[in-house]
């Protein structure tokens, strides 16, 4: 079962069940959003980008911070069989056209935050032909997020996806050179997913708070074992000892993965509280 088909049966499965939360403790935003919501807009996704002439096997750049809306472009470029390009959001302008250069991008789904690097690059960006962007202000020639997917329909795509397609490219970070792309498959994913929802005996009720950034495989991958039993998920933006417990108290937090200095943090906090 690939990931996408997974998402598909949780929507079948856990339609009104809370998939992903996103926490914007600083913001005082919460959104929310259930796996049918989720798995609709993630076929909206994908249906404009074929609508865009996306086809199998076509590369996507996908240029996000953590975000609902990361997942759903991360989810709806895979069902189109296209390959999904995760880029590090702390890339510079050279390393971005480096890496959509190496890949020969069709398509860039992006956020604000990256409005002065893409432009300072973007007439060198030769194969890009469309650009989705998320956030305001919407720059000269780009679609708006919301509104590509309020335009298409949020039926499943018929495209076949089989295990040994390739999924899509992660670039390393290129701290002893050039970035370096690493080529996975659909099965490549599908056992990350088994092996991480085994070696951390994830079941349906848990809930994993997403604190690293999803770009990377390590958090993005450890989502993908709640994923394939329908767990909730939380995204946390902005992070701080106090915040990261905040979170794990309201979402009834059962799994996390933490780098060493937020965890000598929040044990201090811990102590001094």
């Amino acid at each position: 079962m690939t990931i996408v088909e997974m998402l598909a049966r949780n929507a079948r499965m856990y339609p009104e069940e809370q998939a992903f939360v996103e926490i914007r403790a600083k913001e005082k935003i919460r959104k929310e959003i259930n796996w049918k919501q989720f798995d609709e807009r993630a076929n909206r996704i994908a249906n404009a980008l074929v609508d865009k002439g996306v086809r199998k096997g076509d590369k996507v750049i996908h240029l996000l911070t953590n975000s609902i809306n990361w997942l759903e472009a991360y989810f709806g470029i895979l069902k189109t069989g296209a390959w999904v390009v995760p880029l590090n959001y702390r890339f510079t302008s050279d390393d971005i056209k480096y890496c959509a250069d190496v890949v020969e991008a069709k398509v860039m789904i992006l956020g604000e935050e990256f409005t002065e690097r893409i432009e300072a690059i973007r007439p060198q960006l030769s194969t890009i032909k469309d650009y989705i962007f998320v956030g305001q202000p919407l720059p000269k020639d780009m679609e708006a997020y919301e509104d590509v997917i309020a335009g298409a329909s949020a039926k499943p795509l018929d495209v076949e996806i089989n295990d040994e397609d390739e999924a899509g490219v992660w670039f390393t970070s290129g701290t002893t050179g050039l970035p370096k792309g690493v080529l996975l498959l659909h099965k490549n994913l599908e056992s990350v997913a088994i092996n991480h929802n085994v070696h951390y005996h994830i079941k349906h009720n848990d809930c994993f708070l997403v604190v690293s950034p999803l770009y990377h495989t390590g958090s993005c991958m450890f989502l993908l074992g709640h994923v394939i039993v329908g767990a909730r998920n939380a995204i946390l933006v902005g992070v701080s000892p106090q915040i990261i417990l905040e979170a794990m108290s309201n979402n009834k937090v059962t799994i996390t993965n933490l780098m060493v200095p937020w965890v000598q943090d929040i044990l201090g906090a811990l102590d001094s509280g």
